[in-house]
């Protein structure tokens, strides 16, 4: 099984990379998507250091910081939401 998964692995990131020199995106968005991970991250962070969701704490995983990097403000809402529906 994980020589299948490894192959996808690989075969996904050569299609990403074909991808983006077919459509000659440039690097300029590699530092947009590193800038809306540190900002993800940051906003995580404040959320849990500053107990603005109560005692709700959002762990900082992949997982968590990706959701909050394409969502934005509504990602750390949404996340706070489902932490107090599902577990608490």
């Amino acid at each position: 099984m994980k020589p299948i998964a490894a192959g996808i692995l690989i075969l996904s990131a050569v299609l990403l990379v074909a991808v983006v020199f077919k459509k000659r995106l440039g690097w300029g968005w590699l530092g947009l998507f590193g800038s809306h991970l540190i900002l993800a991250a940051v906003g995580l962070y404040i959320v849990d250091f500053t107990q603005l969701a109560g005692t709700v704490y959002i762990p900082l995983n992949p997982a968590t910081i990706g959701t909050v990097s394409v969502l934005g403000l509504p990602g750390v809402v949404m996340l706070a939401g489902l932490k107090i529906t599902l577990f608490g």
